[in-house]
C-alpha cells in the first residue's frame, strides 16, 4: 500500500454509496427529495415524542402543585386543578401518547414505507445517493478530513 494519502482504502468509495449503472441523475435527485422529505418527518416525530414528554412531564408537576397547595392549605383551589387539569386529555379523548401512536401508525410508517419501497425499486436498496455525490463532488482527495469512508474498519458491513 502506497503512503500517498489517496491511495488509502479510506479515500475509496463504496458500492453501498455509488448509483447504480443506469441510473440517470433525475432518479437520485428524486430520491434524495424523498429522502429529506423522509429526514423532516422524523424529525417532526422526535418533536412529537419530546412534546408527548413534556406534557407528562406537566401533568405530574401539575400534581405536584396541586399537593403543596393542599399542604399549604388551600385544599378548595387544590381540588379546582386537580379536578379540571390534572389528567386532562390534550386533545378530544387523546393523551399525548394516543396522538404519537396515531401519527406513527397512520403517516410516519407509510412515509418510511414508501421510502423504502422507491430506494429498493430504483437503486437497489441503497440510501442518501444525492448525499454521497454531494460528497465525492466537494470533499478534497487525499486531504485529511476529507476521506470517502473511515479508515479504522467501521465501515458498515454491506460496504
Amino acid at each position: 500500500m502506497s503512503d500517498r494519502p489517496s491511495d488509502r482504502p479510506s479515500d475509496q468509495r463504496t458500492d453501498h454509496h455509488t448509483r447504480p449503472d443506469g441510473v440517470d441523475d433525475a432518479t437520485v435527485e428524486a430520491l434524495g427529495k424523498l429522502s429529506e422529505a423522509l429526514e423532516v418527518v422524523e424529525e417532526c416525530r422526535g418533536l412529537l415524542y419530546a412534546f408527548h414528554r413534556r406534557s407528562g412531564t406537566a401533568d405530574l408537576t401539575l400534581g405536584e402543585a396541586v399537593d403543596a397547595l393542599r399542604d399549604a392549605g388551600h385544599t378548595e383551589l387544590a381540588d379546582r386543578i386537580e379536578r379540571e387539569v390534572v389528567g386532562r386529555n390534550i386533545i378530544e379523548g387523546r393523551w399525548s401518547f394516543q396522538v404519537v401512536e396515531e401519527y406513527d401508525d397512520t403517516y410516519w410508517s407509510k412515509v418510511r414505507e414508501v421510502e423504502q419501497a422507491a430506494r429498493d425499486e430504483l437503486v437497489g436498496g441503497r440510501r442518501h445517493l444525492f448525499e454521497a455525490e454531494m460528497k465525492e463532488d466537494r470533499r478534497t482527495r487525499g486531504e485529511r478530513h476529507h476521506e470517502a469512508t473511515p479508515d479504522d474498519g467501521s465501515q458498515n458491513a454491506a460496504d
